[in-house]
């Protein structure tokens, strides 16, 4: 699957997606085009730019982690 792009010289372009994020980070390319349209790379949030995320896993566990940590819990409480 390619990306479309828009380079600063209002050029258009079809990427492989793992050259977006180098394209990007070297403020060649102006948008992208996504799912919900044209994704600004000065005004829209860019996924996996803002760096590490810090806060609480909100992903939903695997079945073998989740009985996992209820096993631990009903150990600890013995």
């Amino acid at each position: 699957m390619l990306l479309k792009v828009m380079y600063q010289n209002d050029k258009y372009d079809m990427v492989r997606p793992s050259l977006l994020n180098e394209l990007i980070l070297s403020k060649k390319i102006k948008k992208f085009y996504r799912s919900g349209g044209w994704a600004d790379i000065e005004r829209d949030p860019i996924r996996g730019l803002a760096g590490p995320y810090v806060g609480p896993e909100r992903r939903k566990q695997s079945s073998l982690s989740s009985r996992l940590t209820l096993l631990s819990k009903k150990i600890s409480h013995n």
